[in-house]
């Protein structure tokens, strides 16, 4: 700054230096992450797909019309208009039956995460704040439960109640809380020593109150991160207890189920397995990258 002619003027070059908040610097990651971009835009464009499937889907994706059985894409010999990704076995409309087949697995990845998500962030936190004996009963919840393969546990537990889109969201939700509980463990167990928690147990502030406010808020970036790769976990293995059988129930247009009812026809009419497919590699991959995105933007320095 200089005085001229008694007034204060700027010199050029001179202008304050602003640095940028934290949240101007996170979305500068974000932007330059291709991978969390890449899948974030893929998630997106099924998610809005999925909200929209009762406004954009041509057909009623129960409804069969055995004249129409078989009949293939749009892009095929014999393909039309009418079916642009042809129809199944029973001449149900394939576009519309996977449009809302996106609904069953976003349905079945977000409560699953619910579920499992708040047994492992329960018991996390608690084994990880309070530590002693309460640590070390649920270390041992958390060995009885990784002891037991997954894929098995959620076979015999849907094989002895019934398959059905609710007892597979339940039983998912009971299965994959470990990584959760492991990782909020842990992050918990740092936090509990800062400075500032012990400053505010000497201040006489209550366990529940700095559980809620201190802990759970530095804890969301694990949680966020976890339950992106477990809500991809959740999808595949829907679509696995699906195709044995005994997932989600016919008419239920599950991706997982749509393979299984085309698996006949694979070498005849490849379409009905490879469109679920690719449709559910899509979605698990977006839901990884995003995760992956997510971890890389918030936390880059736990990454080379």
């Amino acid at each position: 700054m200089m005085i001229q002619n008694g007034i204060l003027k700027a010199i050029p070059g001179d202008e304050e230096i602003t640095e940028p908040t934290p949240g101007q610097i996170m979305r500068s990651r974000a932007l330059r992450h291709w991978g969390l971009m890449i899948g974030g835009t893929v998630l997106g464009i099924i998610l809005i797909l999925a909200l929209l499937a009762p406004i954009i889907a041509p057909h009623d994706p129960y409804t069969q019309s055995l004249s129409d059985r078989l009949q293939p894409p749009v892009w095929d010999t014999g393909g039309s208009l009418k079916h642009v990704l042809g129809t199944d076995q029973v001449g149900r409309d394939y576009l519309s039956r996977l449009l809302y087949g996106a609904q069953i697995s976003l349905m079945i990845g977000f409560a699953t995460v619910l579920i499992s998500g708040f047994i492992g962030v329960s018991l996390g936190v608690m084994a990880g704040y309070f530590g002693g004996r309460v640590d070390m009963f649920i270390n041992y919840l958390i060995t009885v439960r990784l002891s037991i393969p997954g894929v098995l546990l959620a076979l015999a537990v849907v094989q002895l109640i019934g398959g059905s889109l609710p007892v597979v969201i339940t039983v998912l939700g009971f299965m994959l809380w470990v990584r959760f509980a492991v990782v909020i463990r842990s992050a918990t167990m740092q936090i509990r020593n800062m400075d500032y928690i012990k400053a505010a147990r000497a201040a006489g502030c209550s366990s529940l109150r700095m559980i809620i406010t201190q802990i759970l808020p530095n804890v969301l970036n694990q949680f966020v991160v976890i339950a992106t790769l477990e809500a991809a976990h959740a999808i595949l293995l829907e679509a696995a207890l699906s195709f044995l059988g005994i997932g989600v129930q016919p008419p239920l247009p599950s991706w997982g189920l749509m393979i299984n009812e085309g698996k006949d026809y694979m070498f005849f009419k490849p379409y009905l397995i490879s469109i679920p497919g690719i449709a559910l590699f899509c979605l698990v991959l977006s839901i990884n990258l995003v995760g992956d995105g997510v971890r890389d933007v918030t936390a880059p320095e736990n990454r080379n």
